[in-house]
């Protein structure tokens, strides 16, 4: 029995030896051994064979099945052309009574999948990537691909968990021990050196730990300090991508967990901002400790996802407007994930952190393109959610992404009366028709 326990002590140190070495060490000091890039090659090459192979067995199935959103028109014009194939009535206006299939049309398309209900569940492959939380049931098609897909569960649970929970733990320990330690300093120039030391070093190698491939465009354009970053949110991975080019001031929501031991280790050494949404008084308290922040030049940039909830990498929602409120400079930058290799989004309403980090560690890897895009002011005579919407539009051009109006909070509230109202206001204004409205005048 004990040398059972001394080999597996051997065993252990040389595992911890190779990990540091080999891939902790390289993260550190920003540079690569080619382990990341040979593994990804390997994937992707293997994604593609898989794709071919099973391209003609699931040829009728992709064919006939539609993955996106129902992709609605104006309803305006739609029931304008609609119109034009009947006479139009004497008296009442445009409406008739077979407007009644129109909107019963659109209604049923709505619950069934409506713009918003859409944008907080995984989002659809069009192609299956060996993970039976993309598409189910596809790994018994032929013995060829049951054989590669436990293949794959081998590679993913035996090899790259356990990899990847190494350099998680050691990343995440290290920020806590590092941060505090730091935070113990005076507040001198070597104390806010050290503390972007530490932050970026332990970021990447978090990111290693999740097998990140993270490509970087215009980084011309990267945020300055007294400026204010927002951007598309998916996951709380978004920091850490982020973060591995550069060092932020956060904002965000107080968390409890392993989420809210992180918070409380880091604004020991960074003046990061955490509040609790449920308080005005607190939200009013940020909004100076905002303007204060951005006032002084010499502070890092803030980092802000304006969303306030994680969106699945399809689209960006509606951006509250505090953050437009301040003046200060905005660096927007737009972040989109690869779905082929892994599902990035957060469904925090189904999953705790530990959970989706876990997913995250039995995925193929992480692959996300992020752009630095030009600084943007408020325009003259240009409120906050104009400025805000004008931002959000460019942030979801540049990255592909779905431009919402909707509000990400109705991911768990109702939607407000004022709204419905507006809605109705439309349909009517529809159904009367112009005609009808200057008569009843």
């Amino acid at each position: 029995m004990e040398d059972f326990w001394a080999f597996a002590l051997w065993a252990l140190r040389i595992w911890l030896y190779l990990v540091i070495s080999l891939i902790m060490i390289p993260a550190m000091f920003g540079f690569s051994l080619g382990i990341s890039e040979t593994y990804m090659t390997i994937l992707v090459k293997t994604l593609e064979v898989l794709l071919l192979y099973i391209g003609s067995l699931l040829h009728c199935l992709f064919s006939s099945t539609s993955f996106g959103i129902i992709m609605n028109g104006s309803m305006e014009k739609e029931l304008e052309e609609l119109r034009r194939s009947r006479p139009k009535p004497p008296v009442g206006g445009d409406f008739t009574l077979s407007d009644c299939f129109y909107f019963t049309r659109r209604g049923i398309e709505s619950i069934l999948e409506d713009e918003v209900t859409q944008r907080f569940t995984s989002e659809e492959l069009v192609s299956w990537n060996l993970l039976t939380r993309s598409h189910k049931d596809f790994q018994y098609i032929s013995l060829k691909i049951t054989l590669v897909y436990g293949l794959g569960i081998f590679v993913r649970y035996c090899i790259l968990a356990p990899l990847r929970i190494t350099l998680a733990c050691i990343g995440l320990t290290w920020l806590v021990i590092g941060t505090s330690a730091v935070g113990l300093l005076p507040n001198w120039r070597m104390k806010f050196w050290l503390s972007e030391l530490v932050h970026v070093m332990c970021y990447r190698i978090c990111a290693r730990g999740l097998s990140a491939t993270i490509h970087y465009h215009n980084r011309e354009n990267k945020p300055k300090k007294g400026g204010i970053c927002v951007a598309n949110h998916t996951s709380p991975i978004d920091v850490v991508i982020l973060c591995n080019d550069g060092c932020y001031a956060m904002v965000g929501q107080v968390h409890g967990g392993l989420m809210g031991v992180l918070q409380r280790a880091m604004v020991r050494s960074c003046p990061h901002v955490w509040f609790e949404r449920a308080e005005m008084r607190d939200r009013h308290l940020v909004t100076k400790r905002l303007q204060d922040h951005v006032n002084d030049k010499t502070k890092l940039p803030i980092l802000i996802f304006p969303e306030g909830t994680c969106v699945n990498n399809t689209s960006v929602m509606m951006f509250k407007k505090g953050s437009f409120e301040i003046g200060a400079t905005i660096y927007p930058v737009a972040i989109k994930y690869d779905p082929k290799f892994g599902d990035a989004f957060w469904n925090s309403s189904k999953y705790s952190m530990v959970s989706y980090l876990l997913r995250m560690m039995t995925s193929w890897a992480l692959v996300c393109n992020v752009w630095y895009l030009p600084a943007m002011h408020q325009q003259e005579g240009e409120d906050a959610v104009r400025f805000a919407n004008r931002v959000k539009s460019a942030i979801a051009h540049q990255g592909g992404l779905v431009d919402l109006q909707w509000d990400g909070g109705l991911k768990r509230a109702k939607v407000k009366e004022s709204f419905k109202e507006e809605q109705q206001k439309q349909y009517s204004s529809m159904v009367v028709g112009e005609d009808s409205s200057s008569n009843s005048d």
